[in-house]
């Protein structure tokens, strides 16, 4: 029976010794194995997953190893479980934990910082110094579960307090592990200035962090809110998700088409969630002077700026990593409030134990899937397209 020293648990939720883990191997190769339940120290709690969303870094991780860093370098080979979009359940609480109840429904952030560091007192834990340094001993405070430690690709995993977000029971699962992906356009567009009612505002790439994007930016009053990609279906997305307009950057030029629709001038603001080469460069002459750009998206090589334009024209350009500073709460009460409907971006659902067909649909786009989601307990059948 779990029931480590210091632990609280419930004989409501009960907890085995061992879970189902699935273990990246070689590139490419992931296994199912057995491995021990992890148990929470301080200020962490046992989260028993129930849900887990795959993510474009998952399948660099899993395919490439960075961003990854286990155990001082690549994450092959390493007894290591990726997965970091998870959402679920306490199920147990570490010594002093009383901020969260067992049996509470949380999502949950990928990054725990260390808590000491200038950075993490600034409140930019996504940009710990100590990040990748502890190198598997939590006790120095930073984890990034799915990157320098364990993720949520398994059955229950260990997750500090500060990177829970309380869910009502109204939120499915599925949307739940959407949140982590809604909080990183917020982190994006908080970065940028917050959105004033009325900003004008492009977002490069329909893919689900612009796709969400272009929701929070409706939601906090951008006006108008332009959406450019090369996929039909996914621009129509946009469309429902609140973009005013939509770009197919195969049909017309962005830059020029971005500027028509903005009474002839450059927009105040521009997230870029494409990662292509020629994107930060599009972005830049997108914006106004003195605009604002923030890239979200990690290119696949180094690409040249056009440094010049950016100082002659006074633009700002701000790099977020993942959800920072607490943006999955502001974007979860959003969703809670139903200011934008994040499942129309959830397309599958598959049970963990079919987790590589999962990896395959997002990868390669099967049946246009944009976001895949994984449920460990409630799907039986091989899987499952999201419901209208």
């Amino acid at each position: 029976m779990y029931a480590p020293p210091g632990v609280k648990v419930d004989s409501e939720f009960p907890v085995p010794q061992t879970m189902k883990a699935w273990v990246l191997g070689s590139p490419g190769e992931l296994s199912l194995r057995e491995k021990p339940v992890p148990v929470p120290k301080k200020a962490e709690v046992l989260v028993r997953i129930d849900a887990v969303a795959i993510c474009a870094t998952d399948l660099e991780i899993i395919y490439h190893g960075p961003p990854a860093s286990i155990l001082g370098g690549m994450p092959f080979n390493k007894n290591f479980t990726p997965g970091h979009e998870y959402m679920g359940t306490v199920v147990a609480l570490g010594p002093g934990v009383d901020e969260y109840a067992i049996g509470q429904r949380v999502t949950v952030e990928i990054h725990a910082g260390c808590g000491q560091c200038k950075r993490c007192r600034e409140g930019m834990y996504t940009a710990c110094h100590n990040y990748g340094l502890n190198y598997g001993d939590v006790d120095k405070g930073h984890r990034a579960n799915g990157f320098t430690t364990d993720g949520g690709f398994c059955e229950y995993q260990v997750n500090n307090i500060n990177t829970l977000v309380a869910i009502p029971s109204g939120m499915s699962d599925e949307e739940a592990t959407l949140v982590v992906t809604a909080g990183t356009a917020m982190y994006g567009l908080t970065e940028l200035g917050g959105l004033v009612a009325g900003e004008s505002v492009v977002v490069t790439g329909p893919g689900p962090i612009g796709l969400l994007g272009v929701a929070v930016a409706k939601a906090m009053g951008a006006y108008p809110v332009i959406l450019t990609g090369t996929r039909d279906n996914r621009l129509k997305i946009g469309r429902e998700l609140g973009a005013d307009h939509v770009i197919n950057v195969r049909a017309e030029d962005a830059v020029a088409a971005v500027r028509r629709l903005n009474a002839g001038k450059g927009v105040d603001y521009v997230l870029e969630c494409s990662g292509a080469p020629n994107a930060v460069n599009e972005a830049i002459r997108m914006v106004n002077r003195g605009g604002k750009v923030c890239l979200a998206a990690f290119p696949h090589e180094e690409t040249p700026v056009d440094v010049a334009h950016i100082v002659r024209n006074n633009i700002y350009l701000y790099g977020i990593r993942g959800e920072g500073k607490s943006a999955t709460h502001r974007a979860e009460a959003f969703m809670a409030q139903k200011r934008f409907d994040a499942t129309r971006i959830h397309t599958h659902t598959f049970p963990l134990a079919d987790l590589p067909t999962a990896i395959r649909y997002a990868k390669d786009r099967v049946d246009d899937a944009i976001k895949v989601v994984v449920k460990a307990r409630g799907v039986s059948a091989a899987h499952k397209i999201a419901a209208e």
